[in-house]
């Protein structure tokens, strides 16, 4: 199993959850996060903002099927500009269901 973690635009993540549920995967956590990237923030005017506002999805999928998440991720947060966002990709050893008790997705 694999988790992805993808820290998106705030504007983009509705965006992002609707393709993730067409094209079937329904599961998952979002939670709002404050970060900043390798930019160390933005400044406008003469206001500097060293944390942004930021959405995290998290996703655990099968292996055959994180490439197609990350492609629809990666398409649909898309602007061009800076703070599209990130997406990580690591192994998950385990997971349970606390309802069933059962192992696995």
């Amino acid at each position: 199993m694999k988790m992805i973690r993808a820290i998106l635009r705030p504007d983009k993540s509705e965006e992002v959850v609707d393709a993730l549920s067409k094209a079937g995967y329904v599961a998952l956590t979002k939670l709002d996060v404050i970060g900043r990237g390798k930019q160390k923030g933005i400044q406008i005017d003469e206001i500097y903002y060293d944390e942004l506002p930021k959405v995290m999805l998290m996703l655990v999928s099968e292996p055959e099927n994180t490439g197609e998440i990350v492609q629809i991720i990666n398409e649909t947060a898309f602007t061009g500009n800076f703070g599209d966002g990130k997406v990580f990709v690591s192994p998950v050893e385990e997971a349970y269901t606390v309802r069933t008790r059962t192992k696995g997705l």
